[in-house]
């Protein structure tokens, strides 16, 4: 079993601002504080305006009087897309008493309607262009509060005060189970996750983000938004990611949160077009919801740019580990971050500790839990030196004919150690004979072997995967190799959709 202190992040960031990480309770303690050291500083630049810390706490005040109709402990969906309006809406929710579940953007008529009955909401904020998306709500529910969320009361209402065992949010996940449903977390829970994303770089107050993940999911919702606020940042909401990099050029960001997918196409670009097609100033990425392959480590720290990978979970208010020591120990995600006990059972990684979620909300996840324990269904192994390594789901092991247990994710990283390969993806398929078997498919690194043929180049990338193949043990082999011409289909957080098993 393992439990970390936050001492062992401390010779990675500069020694005066590691003093300023302290941690807290509440997200209204942490909004307090951030009103008193930073009033003035900008919080948020959306549309080309810019709102100051205290501009909006007066435009939340301003929206939890808005809310004041639903009681207090109530649940307040959020359905909109990044924007002021949605951080102003959240924060007033959070800091009123009341429980933010946040809706995905893409959520159509129905699946609205259907997570209103699911979560019990009282009221839900809806983004005035998703208008015709809550047209069976407004129909079937007359008992659910409807509110543009850029309303705005004409009086202020101020902040409750909360405990740490208060629910704050509730963010949707697949769990460990596959089946989507809401992770519940506390206060306690979300305020420890927001720490967690100051170690573990050296410089952490006063930076500059670029908001590009879903703030309805929990990597963007923790790890960019919230941390932002909590180290006095500026959040520059970037509306459509095809602006990325103009608006990269326009804000100059120092730190952007990403995931590896949006990582390859930027390193893609700088590539091509320069180093400043990042900026100027940016000094960190922090990178995670999937494998990060050590080759973005390795190029990005050429650009002079540091790329942190980690860990972490939407049960565990996203973060788990980060690694310090990318350079070092580019395979692993890092060290655990405080507050947290961590143990191995037959591979698996279970967990505790004040980042973890009270529990799911909308479906069975008591298979979840062994005697207090999460269940986390990630594969895991710990090296001499402390740092995690994902080694696998228990959910995607492949058993094959012979009996062996086969994980894909472990044989996938064998083939990501190449420089041209970008992802990849172990399945279990049928040949024609009707034997299962493992085949392979990759998508090559657009940066690498442009200045051959595509045959030439698929020849030569068929055999680098070919030479891997061959030095692995027998039961990992795969039988079929496919080069890829297009990307993986993927979520709307950018991991890969994995083919199904075969029946």
């Amino acid at each position: 079993m393992v439990t970390e202190t936050r001492e062992l992040f401390a010779k990675y960031t500069d020694p005066a601002q590691f003093a300023r990480i302290i941690e807290m309770e509440t997200v209204t303690e942490m909004w307090q504080r951030c009103l008193a050291e930073y009033p003035e500083a900008t919080a948020i630049i959306d549309g080309g305006e810019s709102y100051t810390f205290a501009r909006l706490e007066n435009d939340a005040a301003l929206f939890r009087t808005v809310l004041s109709d639903t009681a207090p402990g109530s649940r307040v969906a959020l359905f909109a897309a990044n924007s002021y309006d949605f951080v102003k809406a959240y924060l007033a929710a959070v800091t009123s008493g009341r429980t933010a579940v946040i809706f995905p953007a893409q959520l159509d008529a129905a699946s609205v309607f259907g997570c209103c009955m699911m979560f019990g909401v009282s009221a839900l904020v809806y983004q005035p262009d998703f208008a015709d998306r809550i047209s069976l709500v407004r129909e079937r529910l007359p008992g659910v509060q409807l509110i543009p969320a850029d309303a705005l009361g004409e009086e202020k209402t101020p902040m409750t005060n909360c405990t740490g065992d208060d629910a704050c949010c509730i963010v949707f996940t697949g769990g460990t189970t596959g089946r989507s449903k809401g992770a519940l977390l506390s206060h306690r829970a979300v305020m420890q996750g927001t720490v967690n994303g100051c170690y573990g770089y050296q410089d952490v107050f006063g930076q500059r983000y670029l908001l590009i993940l879903p703030l309805s999911h929990v990597f963007g919702l923790i790890r960019n938004l919230m941390t932002s606020l909590y180290t006095g940042s500026t959040l520059f909401i970037c509306r459509n990611n095809k602006d990325m990099f103009r608006d990269i050029a326009v804000f100059r960001p120092t730190i952007l949160v990403m995931v590896p997918a949006l990582a390859e196409m930027a390193l893609t670009l700088s590539k091509k077009f320069g180093r400043n097609m990042l900026g100027p100033d940016l000094k960190y990425i922090i990178c995670g919801a999937a494998a990060v392959s050590p080759y973005l480590v390795d190029e990005y720290d050429k650009l002079g740019i540091v790329l942190c990978p980690g860990y972490g979970l939407t049960e565990s208010a996203n973060l788990v580990s980060g690694n310090p020591e990318s350079l070092k120990k580019p395979t692993s995600v890092g060290i655990p971050y405080p507050n947290q006990e961590l143990r191995v059972e037959n591979g698996e990684l279970w967990l505790k500790g004040k980042n973890m979620m009270t529990g799911y909300v909308g479906g069975d996840g008591d298979q979840a839990y062994e005697d207090g324990w999460f269940k986390t269904g990630d594969l895991v192994r710990f090296d001499e030196d402390g740092y995690l390594y994902i080694t696998g789901r228990i959910k995607e092991i492949i058993v094959l004919p012979n009996g062996e247990n086969v994980s894909p994710a472990e044989v996938e990283a064998r083939f990501n150690e190449l420089d041209c390969v970008q992802d990849s993806q172990v399945f279990e398929d049928v040949n024609d004979f009707g034997a299962h078997i493992l085949a392979l498919e990759v998508v090559p690194r657009a940066t690498q072997l442009t200045d051959v043929s595509p045959e030439e180049r698929k020849a030569y990338i068929t055999a680098q995967l070919e030479k891997v193949n061959a030095a692995l043990p027998t039961y990992q082999q795969v039988s079929k190799i496919t080069v890829r011409d297009s990307d993986f289909a993927r979520t709307p957080a950018m991991k890969i959709v994995r083919y199904k098993k075969c029946q």
